[in-house]
């Protein structure tokens, strides 16, 4: 809260603290006249229009003065159409010297406060200005005639207000003095027009105005005017000759305008000689004390034994201790005791030496709280170059080094948890690695990330995923050994270091030790969560021989754990990091195949048993690389699948074989199937992507036959896949299911599905007809499809006895390395003569 007193020596305040609540406000639709009834009643120059908590504008009783009041429809307006916006607004710290330039920059008389979330509390005046800024020793230099701007408007008191109101607005006045038939003068202001408007009865000038014009001589002191002002509530003051004669009005503005707002920084410059004015007499000291009396740094003053002989108002607000208090004892009695008497010695020898120290030290105010302050003490010496006095000069530095220690905990320690974040974990390896090489023992390094954590913030939400990893890492912390270090990377990746170890038992012990407190049930938002964790080891020497080496081995350490179930932890092994080198140049690889579309794609075909003639072909994918030499397809579709380019690889594939049939459109094509992945399907490009494929090469959509598998009819999907396949036949899309037995098939699903054929995997049809099991569950898989209608294409066919059980059974087509591998489309094409398909090895 703001002092009652209206001046002050001390530090210059900023705005929060000087300023008082109780903001007036309305909403826009608000009339003119409802808006000054508002003010009038609450007493306040200005209300702000605000919208759900949202201010919008301010209007205020200079706005009175450009309205034509005698106007009923415009007094009747919603306030909205004449407030003024945007609103000028300030920070609760900004110093008010500041908030002083920025009245005058904008020329307004008010300003908007605002917190740290840009909520208003307040608002600033001219006024507050000159009661608190500090500016008392200008204004007791200055007479009121110096600040005159203009010669005084007197109007008759039988002026009709619509008139005067005119008269003020054009002059931009925000008063007009009234004089009565007896000579005696009044004050007409801007607040009594918002009176009228509100309500007040009155017809001309002489009805509102306030008698007598309080009024003082013009060589009266600036402050005491400003004094008088504040005392009587008044906002106005006549200023005279010393007798009757009016010489004008002076205001708060007045007053204001006429304040030099460099004058702060004209002292701090005169502070900065300060020095040399000591050390020159002790008569400097003596003209310099209206400089140091007015200086926001605590001075004090001792004789050349430490003495206290004077102080300045700045040093009782910091410390507490009032000038009596203090004179007449030494500097000690604001010790610490934060510093050893060594301190203080070195202190007094390089004062007795140089004349001069500085530097940061720690004190104790008068209710016992310790702060620091940046100190200067300068030695004053006499014209016998003696030193007779001494001059310190402290600022409290509690703000900087509050501040000097959040940036220090924003770079060095992770906000969410209050463990250190990455840098200082890099630090503390570095370290622990550097002692690991003097005393020749161990570091070892465990990686932790949550597993599936990723599912708990996309389900329950952001600030519950917070609450997790704070109560994560607070079980580490209670897990590991003292003087083992918890550090948080970043996301759901934490890190445990072990500085010192000689033994694999006990990390394996602290990894299960962790996992364990990791996974115990955790209430987050009134629900129990369990949470796994994956945990990767790397050890120094041994696996790596710098920190950045055992960052990455033990991450690769732990997404191995993660790939044999999570909930584990997991030693580094070169094996790991063999193979992350070649999944990475496979990786590249594939986007560099991709992006030249140097992908192939071969041809097997699909033949009738009964005739032996082509029936269909299969498109395979076919990748031979200049670099990794050929990579099989069961190595780049997973990987596809996991870097989420497998929509973009089967785009390519369909492109291909549209473009194949169409060349082939001279020959008597057959159908080609093309293997869909699950994730192809479950994209919302993939039929318009068909679509487009179809069009461009004039396709008919029965040439094109697509391959899905049972992982596709999972229950939480089978309806979407079901409607998708629907859509697919409704277009003449032949379709089938591949690797038929292998997945989830649903035979209620399965009798819905508008499909034309199953594919009998090629694990049953390769021991046909010897193994019995695979027997059975052929003849069941045939008899299924000749229930539901469907055609049955055998896979993996190899030779004769094979082909004799599945014609027997009424299977209708095969595929496999008896009537041909996989081959490319030139010697596929030879297939489309419609002759039989002769069999390899005849």
């Amino acid at each position: 809260m703001p002092s009652s007193t209206p001046f002050s020596l001390s530090a210059e305040p900023n705005v929060g603290s000087i300023i008082s609540g109780g903001l007036l406000s309305c909403c826009p639709d608000t009339s003119v006249r409802q808006a000054c009834t508002l003010m009038h009643q609450a007493k306040v120059s200005c209300i702000l229009i605000t919208d759900q908590q949202t201010v919008l504008g301010i209007w205020s009783e200079g706005d009175v003065r450009h309205l034509d009041i005698s106007r009923d429809e415009l007094l009747d307006q919603p306030i909205r159409q004449v407030m003024h916006s945007p609103v000028h607004s300030i920070g609760a710290e900004v110093p008010l010297g500041q908030a002083a330039n920025m009245l005058k920059h904008f020329r307004v008389r008010r300003l908007l406060v605002v917190d740290e979330a840009l909520q208003p509390i307040g608002v600033l005046t001219q006024s507050d200005i000159i009661r608190f800024q500090g500016v008392e020793h200008y204004l007791l230099m200055r007479d009121l005639a110096s600040s005159l701007r203009r010669q005084a408007m007197i109007v008759p008191d039988s002026m009709p207000l619509s008139q005067a109101q005119h008269l003020m607005s054009d002059e931009g006045l925000d008063a007009l003095v009234v004089s009565r038939a007896d000579g005696e003068h009044g004050i007409l202001t801007e607040r009594d027009l918002v009176a009228w408007v509100a309500g007040t009865k009155g017809e001309v000038a002489g009805d509102l105005a306030s008698y007598p014009l309080f009024s003082m001589p013009a060589s009266a002191s600036l402050m005491v005017a400003v004094q008088q002002l504040q005392e009587q509530h008044y906002r106005h003051l006549g200023v005279t000759d010393g007798g009757d004669e009016l010489l004008g009005v002076l205001s708060y503005s007045d007053v204001l305008a006429n304040i030099e707002y460099e004058y702060v920084n004209q002292l701090r410059r005169l502070l900065d000689e300060r020095d040399s004015a000591l050390r020159l007499s002790v008569e400097h000291l003596r003209l310099a004390t209206q400089v140091i009396n007015a200086s926001l740094d605590g001075i004090m003053i001792t004789d050349a034994k430490g003495t206290i002989e004077s102080v300045n108002p700045s040093f009782s607000q910091m410390t507490g201790y009032q000038q009596h208090e203090v004179i007449g004892q030494t500097p000690s009695v604001l010790s610490s005791g934060r510093h050893p008497e060594s301190f203080y010695h070195n202190m007094w020898l390089q004062l007795e030496e140089q004349g001069y120290w500085q530097g940061e030290i720690w004190n104790r105010r008068k209710n016992g709280d310790v702060y620091p302050e940046w100190l200067t003490i300068t030695a004053i010496r006499d014209d016998d170059d003696n030193i007779c006095k001494y001059a310190g000069i402290f600022t409290d530095i509690t703000d900087r080094k509050q501040k000097e220690a959040r940036i220090q905990s924003l770079a060095y320690y992770d906000e969410l948890t209050g463990l250190p974040n990455r840098r200082l974990f890099t630090d503390r390896l570095k370290l622990a690695i550097a002692n690991a090489r003097r005393h020749h023992h161990q570091v070892a390094l465990l990686f932790v990330d949550l597993d599936l954590f990723k599912r708990i913030n996309d389900s329950l939400g952001h600030l519950a995923g917070d609450k997790v990893l704070r109560e994560v890492a607070k079980r580490l912390q209670e897990t590991v050994r003292e003087g083992d270090s918890v550090a948080r990377l970043g996301g759901d990746e934490f890190t445990v270091l072990v500085p010192e170890t000689d033994e694999v038992v006990g990390l394996e012990r602290l990894a299960q030790r962790l996992i364990d407190a990791i996974y115990a049930p955790m209430e987050v938002n009134g629900r129990a969560l369990f949470v796994s964790a994956s945990i990767g080891i790397s050890v120094f020497p041994g696996d790596g021989k710098n920190e950045e080496q055992l960052l990455r081995f033990a991450d690769t350490a732990m997404y191995r754990s993660k790939e044999l179930g999570r909930n584990k932890y997991r030693f580094y092994n070169t094996e790991m990091s063999d193979r992350n080198r070649q999944e990475m140049r496979l990786e590249e690889r594939l986007h560099h195949a991709l992006a030249n579309r140097s992908l192939d794609v071969f041809y097997q075909p699909k033949v009738d048993l009964a005739t032996g003639k082509l029936k269909g072909m299969e498109a395979l994918l076919r990748w031979h690389d200049e670099v990794l030499g050929d990579v099989p397809p069961t190595q780049v579709i997973p990987l596809a699948e996991r870097l989420g380019l497998i929509e973009i690889l089967g785009v390519q594939v369909l492109e291909k074989v549209c473009a194949q049939q169409a060349a082939w459109a001279d020959r008597q094509r057959v159908p080609i199937a093309v293997n869909l992945s699950v994730l192809q399907l479950g994209s919302d490009d993939f039929l318009s992507a068909l679509d487009r494929c179809l069009a461009q090469y004039q396709l008919p959509p029965g040439l094109i036959e697509l391959e899905i598998t049972e992982s596709v009819f999972i229950p939480e999907r089978a309806e979407a896949m079901l409607a998708l396949l629907e859509a697919l036949r409704e277009r003449g899309i032949r379709l089938s299911i591949d690797d038929f037995g292998t997945g989830y098939s649903s035979l209620a699903y399965l009798r819905k599905l508008p499909i034309n054929a199953l594919k009998l995997d090629r694990s049953f049809v390769e021991h046909l007809p010897q193994v019995e099991g695979d027997v059975q569950i052929s003849l069941a898989v045939l008899g299924l499809a000749r229930g539901l209608g469907l055609e049955v294409i055998a896979e993996g066919v190899e030779n004769e006895e094979q082909v004799a059980f599945l014609t027997q059974n009424q299977c209708h087509q095969a595929q496999g390395f008896l009537y041909a591998k996989a081959c490319p489309a030139d010697i596929a094409q030879t297939w489309l003569s419609g002759e039989t398909i002769t069999k390899r090895g005849q």
